[in-house]
């Protein structure tokens, strides 16, 4: 089996394209950290979200709960009244 010398040409466009290559796989890496990095802060920001939105329902819950405490005392006022007149 001969094999047939490789060109300095030809080396040398395959040199091209490894360099290529390599550069290629250096941006994707660098855009996939980058975007790594962008999911952690959108989780970040999404459970400081979620957090505020517990945060929130739990506030609406002490509040609807105080508005039928004084709604109770009112209609138990008015009732009173009613019975004095």
């Amino acid at each position: 089996m001969s094999t047939s010398p490789i060109t300095v040409d030809e080396f040398q466009a395959l040199e091209q394209k490894v360099l290529r290559a390599i550069d290629i796989v250096k941006r994707e890496r660098e855009a996939r950290t980058v975007a790594e990095a962008e999911v952690e802060n959108l989780r970040a920001q999404l459970a400081s979200q979620q957090e505020i939105q517990i945060s929130n329902e739990s506030q609406l819950t002490t509040l609807n709960q105080e508005r039928d405490a004084v709604r109770q005392r009112v209609e138990k006022m008015l009732h009173q009244i009613d019975e004095l007149l």
